[in-house]
């Protein structure tokens, strides 16, 4: 591994210049574009792998720096973060996405941050855990209602979930009645789609280019563009905003946008920033739901354990908020689970100024890459790293693994604002699951890891379905 050089953070130590980071020669540009069209993941393993901690890419025409320690991370996602914008692929994703929290900069994403953050606080998501256990109520009854039959999609089946917490959580909302056919669903999927195809083709193909992906995207945008619009006309229409206890996030973003003086770049803007919201709050929580409960399956043990912990925990009854404290094992499974599996699996970022990081130079417009991926499967930080182990996140054991080693929700000012809400929704959806159903993978079925805007399973997780 390239050893991370003390005090050059950031600078250089004793006068010696930075350096340039090794990497890949050349004439390994063609199989680097295969590898970055059809396996993400692989790229980044085999760089780590092959040149350490610091590697420079040639990959077409761009150049990429990819760091892979800790001391890294928290060097452009924290202390030098006002120096790195987000990145390609984000940047590209702006086309597909819009300017929501996501992809957004500067002033508008200060502002952005300000108008939604009060949504998120601790107190007010605590006061939402009912509305989070009844909606992983429904959900189990679902499942249950499919014992014993074919096997069920379990993404589409959480991607509901979630899409109903985030309603009923954020929007003061039911969405049910937009994702009925699972319209919603499919729309967010062809703007991710879309989003990872402006970052592979490093946005060189225009939107107007008639291929079939670009055709469904604009569908789906046009389809969220007709939620957002009815989500924001019932609102209005019933006074949602004018009420002094009103603080979802739809009333805030009303009341924000109200104030610009065009009316068309307050639409784009509520439009923008709903979209993010929705897309980012549904995917990332039901991908590492989708992967807890595989792990989960491939390992008996953690089952038992898992559902062993609900029985004496819960009982019978919906989980409270204050349940979280006690359900010590499954809130390590989930931990697990995002350090094999996270969510967000690459954070792009962009040097608006050169700086030097680990003692390699970063000249000014680098596209700068962390990885929470690897860097969660850094042999250094964690041994057997690629061996499910829910016991590295024991609160009780001791550890001198750096902070910046685990990024599931990112890092720096630029931190998962909704973090809580996500843990405390896999948290209680997984504790009611085991305690009533067992889920089981088709054998035969390959489950592979597909790296978009989040990591996803390719196809769909298909499982059966019997009582615990």
């Amino acid at each position: 591994m390239t050893a991370v050089v003390p005090g050059t953070v950031g600078g250089t130590r004793d006068g010696i210049p930075p350096r340039v980071p090794p990497g890949p020669p050349r004439r390994a540009t063609p199989r680097l574009l295969k590898d970055l069209a059809t396996d993400r993941l692989r790229l980044m393993s085999t760089a780590a792998r092959n040149h350490g901690d610091a590697v420079r890419m040639a990959i077409g025409p761009k150049v990429l720096y990819f760091f892979n320690h800790p001391d890294h991370a928290k060097h452009v996602l924290a202390d030098n973060s006002a120096n790195y914008h987000k990145g390609i692929g984000l940047v590209q994703a702006r086309r597909a996405l819009g300017d929501g929290l996501l992809t957004s900069e500067g002033e508008l994403w200060r502002t952005q941050r300000r108008t939604i953050q009060p949504v998120f606080q601790h107190r007010r998501i605590a006061g939402k855990a009912g509305v989070v256990a009844e909606e992983a109520a429904r959900l189990v009854a679902r499942l249950r209602t499919k014992a014993g039959g074919p096997p069920v999609d379990v993404t589409a089946e959480l991607t509901g979930l979630t899409l109903g917490v985030l309603g009923r959580t954020l929007l003061d909302t039911d969405l049910d009645a937009f994702n009925s056919i699972g319209t919603v669903g499919a729309a967010f999927e062809a703007v991710q789609d879309q989003a990872m195809f402006e970052m592979v083709t490093l946005s060189m193909v225009p939107q107007w280019v008639p291929l079939p992906r670009q055709r469904r995207f604009r569908r789906a945008r046009r389809e969220l563009e007709r939620v957002v619009a009815t989500l924001v006309s019932e609102h209005l229409r019933t006074g949602g905003d004018t009420r002094p206890e009103a603080d979802d996030v739809l009333s805030r973003l009303v009341r924000s946008t109200r104030a610009e003086p065009d009316p068309a770049v307050g639409r784009r803007r509520m439009r923008d920033e709903l979209v993010t919201l929705l897309l980012a709050g549904h995917e990332t929580t039901a991908s590492t739901l989708g992967w807890a409960l595989y792990l989960v399956d491939r390992h008996p043990d953690v089952f038992e354990r898992l559902r062993a912990e609900a029985v004496a925990v819960l009982g019978d009854r919906l989980p409270e908020h204050g349940d979280l404290r006690r359900l010590t094992y499954t809130t390590m499974v989930v931990q697990e689970a995002m350090r094999l599996y996270p969510p967000v699996w690459i954070l792009p970022r962009q040097a608006l100024a050169g700086d030097v990081v680990g003692g390699y130079a970063v000249p000014a417009g680098a596209d700068v890459l962390v990885c929470p991926y690897t860097l969660h499967r850094h042999p250094e930080f964690w041994p057997d790293p690629d061996r499910f182990d829910p016991e590295r996140f024991d609160p009780e054991a001791t550890t001198d693994r750096p902070r910046y080693a685990y990024l599931p929700f990112g890092a720096g000012p630029r931190f998962c604002v909704g973090s809580h809400l996500g843990m405390m929704e896999a948290v209680f959806v997984l504790a009611m699951i085991t305690r009533e159903l067992r889920l089981t993978a088709v054998p035969g079925r390959p489950v592979v890891a597909e790296p978009m805007l989040s990591l996803r399973v390719r196809n769909g997780l298909a499982m059966t379905v019997r009582t615990a």
